[in-house]
């Protein structure tokens, strides 16, 4: 599949070229792959198929998701996030904070997020009730975060004491397994970010390098909206470095030279 063909099915599934134009050699052999299993040799016979077979859709969907992550991506976001804003959020919402983790991939931002809350609570003692949500609608994805099992570059980002007070090293260091009460403090599950939320309320939602970087606008921003009003008032949401939503939605703070905070004004 060359990148004239590749352009057609994006348009045809209504994703953004700009967003997978540096990953697009991977997802390109992934989806090669599944027209050689439906023994399509063209695209419109693949989009013929995909029109006609919901499941197939779904495959390719799922073929066409992109799981690029590790521990603390981003260390600076989540340097903010550990000194300034998760104690601001605590000081706000002192009975109970709703997080999600929308497009969780395998996992990596989810535990980070539990890692930071785990250090916080040895800190200070007493923290509000946490429900941790991390979704994604690759189940394959989910599968791995709930056994929770990296691979050592995943965790390059982590000094030596994070390893070893929440990971458990596995043939010889190669991997490392997160302990089992960190796992224990996320629920995954699967979820679609074009649907409505999986919940009513969050009072901190991560949204970083999913919907606002694949989607096309004519998606994405209906999408964001539904989940921008699942936010509490006074609640946190965060977006990857690259990406733009629509200003008028939101007060926009540039936190870091990585990412950028928004806070729900309704």
């Amino acid at each position: 599949m060359d990148d004239v063909a590749f352009r057609l099915l994006l348009d045809r599934l209504n994703l953004d070229w700009e967003g997978y134009r540096k990953v697009r050699k991977g997802v390109k052999k992934r989806i090669r792959r599944h027209m050689r299993a439906l023994d399509c040799r063209t695209l419109p016979e693949y989009l013929e198929v995909l029109d006609q077979k919901p499941v197939e859709r779904t495959e390719c969907d799922r073929r066409m998701t992109v799981s690029i992550s590790r521990f603390f991506r981003d260390r600076a976001m989540w340097t903010a996030l550990q000194e300034r804003l998760l104690p601001g959020l605590i000081d706000r919402f002192p009975d109970k904070l709703n997080v999600w983790s929308a497009g969780c991939a395998c996992g990596e931002e989810a535990y980070s997020f539990a890692i930071i809350w785990a250090l916080l609570k040895r800190q200070v003692g007493c923290l509000p009730a946490l429900e941790l949500m991390a979704t994604d609608t690759n189940a394959a994805s989910l599968e791995r975060a709930r056994i929770g099992r990296y691979p050592n570059s995943s965790l390059k980002e982590l000094p030596e004491h994070v390893r070893s007070s929440f990971f458990e090293s596995q043939k010889g260091g190669k991997r490392f397994e997160i302990q089992s009460f960190l796992r224990q403090t996320v629920l995954f599950l699967p979820h679609n970010l074009l649907e409505g939320p999986p919940a009513q309320r969050f009072h901190f939602i991560f949204l970083r390098n999913s919907l606002l970087t694949y989607f096309r606008d004519e998606i994405k921003i209906p999408a964001f909206r539904r989940i921008a009003r699942s936010l509490a008032k006074g609640g946190l949401l965060i977006i990857g470095s690259h990406e733009k939503v629509p200003l008028s939605m939101v007060d926009l703070e540039t936190d870091t030279q990585f990412d950028y905070v928004l806070r729900a004004v309704a």
